[in-house]
């Protein structure tokens, strides 16, 4: 050991430890380690705190959007400053300048914030994994781009008429019973309001309508202004073929001059006309769906035949209306198919919940049509889940009965027979 004298004191110098003024026993070590100790604990807190923040940035990354992610970048920023700042104090500290040290409550807030990032990160990925219905975004769509969502609801439209043929109105939910293969199915949703519809209508020209067309176009002017102006039409107009006259508009005017410039001539192709028009609605903008035909009832130049129109009336959720303008039985001595057309547009009608208007006097087309028009704004709206949950594709037939009011005389009721379940 040596030891040398100086104006302060004593220094003792040993080749197992640092020196310590005379004196002053062991306790300059004890310092010099208590600090050394403070100085690892602080290096350690800074390097934890590094590792959290890492971790933390890992974790959040998947679940910013463009905004939250810049909001992210600055906290990040500010986290990564504080964190340069206590290590510039321990390069100032080497230099023998004052270090903070730091304190017990420091070190309890900064596992306080270290718990609550990974409390945060362990909440995200559990509703990350069970959670989809709150926290996951919302769809945007486009201008133009539908959404499609299978929903098990069979919606039928129904009308309701006293023996008088005039509209009953004012029921409600209680005085209906639906059934699907005779089985009592639970109504869910009710409704008797007019919506808006996409209506096509069938217009006969062919030569057996010369000496009524005058009529129909009038009668198709009446049911024109039954319209509300959410309502969309498109015209098909045929005699020995079938073809769209006008597609989707809302112009009346436009309609009636195309009526106007159209001859009556040819023969009847009334079942290609109910397929055109079917196939066009497909395009319709409006959930309630309708045809009006305007006919004599006769076919006898159809490519499509009953069996393929009466198949695609079952698969189209469009209802069928018909003003039949029908010949005396004896002068019907034409072909049998138009000795059956009166039968054939029944057929065809009634399957779709709709009617078959027949016309004696060419005088009531305008009236008969605006009832039609009016039909179709007053009708009640039944849905209901099928308890049949099997998606197989095949004919479920729906039968709707009434528990009428006391009070009141025997009521029909016209409503669809049935549609197609899904397949998938």
């Amino acid at each position: 050991m040596l030891v040398i004298n100086t104006a302060s004191g004593r220094l003792s110098f040993s080749s197992h430890r640092a020196a310590v003024p005379a004196g002053r026993d062991d306790r300059g070590c004890a310092v010099k380690r208590e600090l050394r100790v403070v100085n690892r604990t602080f290096i350690l807190l800074v390097l934890a705190g590094f590792c959290v923040t890492h971790a933390s940035r890992l974790a959040a990354q998947p679940w910013f959007d463009g905004k939250d992610e810049n909001k992210a970048k600055d906290d990040r920023g500010a986290k990564d400053d504080g964190a340069a700042a206590p290590k510039d104090g321990s390069s100032a500290n080497n230099n023998n300048a004052p270090a903070a040290t730091p304190t017990k409550d420091d070190s309890n807030a900064a596992k306080d914030a270290t718990a609550s990032k990974d409390a945060a990160s362990a909440n995200g990925e559990n509703k990350a994994k069970g959670d989809v219905r709150r926290d996951t975004p919302g769809l945007v769509l486009k201008p133009g781009q539908t959404m499609h969502m299978d929903v098990d609801l069979a919606l039928v439209n129904v009308t309701v008429t006293d023996p008088y043929n005039r509209l009953v109105t004012g029921l409600d939910t209680d005085n209906f019973r639906v059934f699907e293969d005779n089985v009592e199915q639970e109504l869910v949703t009710f409704s008797a309001e007019d919506v808006p519809i996409s209506i096509g209508v069938i217009f006969d020209f062919s030569g057996s309508m010369a000496n009524k067309v005058s009529k129909a176009r009038e009668a198709a002017i009446q049911f024109f202004k039954t319209a509300n102006p959410q309502d969309e039409f498109f015209l098909v107009s045929f005699n020995e073929r079938a073809e769209l006259t006008s597609s989707f508009t809302n112009s009346i005017e436009d309609l009636q001059s195309r009526m106007m410039l159209t001859v009556p001539k040819g023969r009847t192709a009334l079942l290609d006309a109910i397929y055109l028009g079917l196939s066009q609605m497909r395009g319709a903008r409006n959930a309630k769906r309708a045809l009006l035909i305007l006919s004599d009832g006769g076919d006898n130049h159809s490519r499509y035949s009953e069996n393929d129109i009466k198949r695609l009336v079952k698969e189209a959720d469009t209802q069928l209306y018909a003003v039949g303008i029908f010949d005396p039985l004896g002068y019907r001595n034409r072909t049998p198919e138009e000795l059956n057309g009166p039968s054939l547009l029944g057929e065809v009608t009634e399957m779709t919940g709709g009617r078959v208007f027949a016309v004696e006097r060419l005088e009531e087309l305008p009236d008969i049509a605006t009832k039609i028009g009016m039909e179709l704004r007053n009708q009640y709206v039944i849905g209901y889940r099928p308890s049949n949950k099997t998606h197989d594709a095949r004919w479920r037939k729906v039968k709707v009965k009434l528990r009428a009011p006391k009070g009141l005389p025997p009521l029909s009721v016209y409503a669809k027979t049935g549609y197609y379940a899904p397949s998938h």
